[in-house]
């Protein structure tokens, strides 16, 4: 993607940005504060700036006369980058009273992981576990009259060199016809064996060459929402991506309520019905999405990825024992079979591959992101998390693994948030604020009016209200801060973050103490549940050479605010990766190298999962992070120097 500098004065800070990338994305990225209350949607007018030099592209609204705009006039929050740019900084816009100019802390960025279909080829893993083969085989005549399966078997074993083949009973009966009717030739879809040994099987036959039309589908059943992705196995290229609520949440919004609902009578049948309802849903937005270039019957391979419950629910199998000691689920590892007989809408023939489960509340979608990230090969000792309202870590490398698994709570999603929601069109996603008038920035998903708050924004806000001191490290209010934005509301302190009238709710949107402690529990819970993983295993933070989150709420995760609330360990952040939906990438590795199939058995075999519930440290370690950013702040030094500073 094309880059550009923007620069911005009088701060002498700049900062590089991808084109079409907003000016107020670009200065909250770069920490130089802009009055910006609206979050972006261009209601409120006060964030004026002055594009100096540079084409900027910015729709003209209400809030700028034809002059001012013909004078370099700008709104940060409608205009676009698309070249280099000086842009000056005008003191109405950032409201600050001083002679000296706030501080400035560029935001801290990571490295984001995605899947090389290059490495695989060259390193020779590109063999996909479903493989379509075309035959012309010579007519039966009167010197030859083997049957028609003995005719093909010879020659499969001729071209594909393998010394033993299977063949599903269903193909058999379609042999005659498709052969006679091609004039015997024809395509084979044969399906790898996951152990070296067993055989190849034929799973389907059909007339003609068909082997430039192989396709696969990744799927995450996720508890919140089930996501797909339609690819085809020449290049791993991505033909179209779909994701859909789980239609479960209406039986429960988390495993646990779940399961309860599964024990009743007929809920394990209804819980199974209408997540495949859900699946079928998003393979049929996957082929409509395609156009007409891929036909059902192209596609050879679905690989599933899911946690324990979801897994479970979606097979049919019982979950209660999920949730009960020892915390057991019902198998480990699941055969592959037809994915028309778990009810999806797909051809017999289509094989469904489920990623193998380590324990109750670690499953098939953490073994997805640890093979699809590379851990399982890696000699550098890493700590894997996947973040979510269940966060789920691993630490280990190439040698040895060991895992576990929290309760965060709904915070993340916007749960238990006065005003919480999702990152959908209208969240506030970035915030900071001036340390003299104390007026926020902010920044909204679709740069829509402000509606909530989702998780991401929550944890900037805390971040930055701590910082600045008008929390402390309880997540209390410094109430002695002088500011209409600072109230107290039916005996709760909040700070109004957007007032009614700039808001698209006709309400103030604030951040109350209740929800600052809701926050600090939920990131208390991932980093005890890093420091009790660690400790169990004979290590310490300072031991961790990197760091991979996953999930989709990590992706958008600000590692400085993160660090600043001790929700994450603090490491370097040139050696945090965002991986983005680990699940997904997995099993999309999956269907592109039987290598990772078979190296997937072994991972599960040398991974040693610890209950949380069960480890005594880990309640000690809970209670020394409920505080900003913990009880001890020599486990984030950096952070301990920059408020030694301030």
């Amino acid at each position: 993607m094309e880059k550009f500098t923007v620069q911005f004065i009088p701060y002498d800070v700049c900062i590089e940005v991808n084109r079409g990338d907003s000016l107020i994305a670009a200065a909250m990225d770069a920490g130089v504060h802009i009055n910006a209350s609206c979050g972006g949607g261009g209601v409120c007018g006060k964030c004026r700036v002055m594009v100096e030099k540079g084409v900027s592209e910015c729709e003209q609204t209400d809030k700028l006369t034809s002059e001012e705009y013909e004078a370099g006039w700008r709104l940060a929050c409608k205009t676009e980058v698309r070249d280099n740019l000086t842009v000056r900084i005008p003191m109405e816009s950032t409201a600050h009273k001083g002679g000296e100019l706030p501080k400035v802390t560029p935001r801290a960025t990571a490295h984001i992981r995605t899947m090389d279909f290059e490495v695989l080829k060259e390193g020779g893993m590109f063999i996909p576990p479903m493989e379509k083969v075309y035959v012309e085989l010579s007519p039966p005549d009167a010197a030859d009259n083997s049957s028609d399966l003995t005719r093909l078997f010879h020659h499969l074993k001729h071209v594909t060199g393998e010394g033993g083949l299977d063949i599903d009973f269903s193909v058999i009966p379609k042999i005659p016809g498709v052969l006679r009717e091609g004039d015997f030739k024809a395509t084979v879809t044969l399906k790898r064996p996951v152990t070296d040994g067993n055989k190849s099987r034929i799973v389907n036959i059909e007339t003609g060459d068909h082997t430039d039309c192989n396709y696969a589908i990744a799927l995450d059943i996720g508890t919140t929402t089930v996501y797909g992705e339609l690819f085809d196995l020449k290049d791993a290229s991505v033909i179209s991506q779909y994701g859909k609520v789980n239609s479960q949440v209406s039986y429960g919004e988390d495993v646990i309520s779940r399961i309860i609902y599964a024990e009743k009578k007929g809920g394990l049948e209804r819980l199974r019905q209408v997540v495949v309802e859900t699946i079928n849903d998003v393979l049929g937005k996957l082929l409509s999405g395609s156009g007409s270039e891929v036909n059902v019957d192209d596609i050879t391979t679905i690989c599933i990825a899911g946690n324990t419950t979801m897994t479970q629910l979606f097979l049919g199998v019982d979950p209660r024992s999920i949730r009960r000691a020892p915390y057991v689920p019902a198998a480990s590892l699941y055969p592959s079979l037809s994915a028309h007989k778990l009810g999806l809408s797909l051809p017999e023939h289509t094989m469904a591959f489920i990623y193998p489960l380590i324990s109750s509340y670690v499953g098939g979608d953490i073994v997805a992101g640890v093979m699809g990230s590379g851990l399982y090969r890696s000699e550098k000792l890493t700590l894997f998390i996947d973040i979510g309202t269940n966060a789920e870590i691993v630490v280990g490398n190439k040698e040895w693994l060991a895992c576990t698994a929290c309760s965060a709570g709904p915070a993340f999603e916007g749960g238990g948030i006065k005003f919480g929601m999702r990152a959908a069109n209208g969240a506030i996603e970035g915030f900071s604020i001036d340390p003299d008038s104390w007026e926020p920035m902010l920044r909204t998903v679709g740069n829509a009016r402000p509606k909530g708050i989702c998780g991401s924004g929550l944890i900037t806000a805390v971040a930055v209200l701590f910082e600045n001191r008008l929390i402390d490290s309880r997540g209390k209010f410094n109430t002695d801060v002088s500011t209409p934005r600072l109230r107290e509301h039916e005996g709760i302190t909040e700070y109004v973050v957007v007032w009614a009238d700039e808001t698209d709710i006709g309400r103030d949107i604030t951040l109350t103490e209740p929800d600052i402690d809701n926050l600090i529990r939920a990131k208390g819970a991932i980093y005890s549940g890093c420091e009790t993983l660690l400790n169990e295993v004979g290590l310490v933070i300072g031991d961790i050479e990197q760091i991979i989150l996953a999930g989709g709420f990590g992706s958008y995760i600000d590692l400085g605010r993160a660090f600043t609330i001790g929700f994450l360990p603090e490491i370097d952040p040139d050696k945090v990766i965002f991986m983005g939906n680990g699940s997904l990438i997995g099993a999309k590795m999956s269907a592109l190298t039987n290598t990772m199939r078979q190296d997937v058995v072994q991972v599960v075999g040398m991974m040693t999962n610890f209950e949380l519930s069960e480890t005594l440290s880990y309640m000690d370690h809970y209670i020394a992070a409920l505080f900003l950013p913990h009880t001890d702040l020599n486990l984030f030094p950096r952070l301990k120097a920059r408020l030694a500073v301030g």
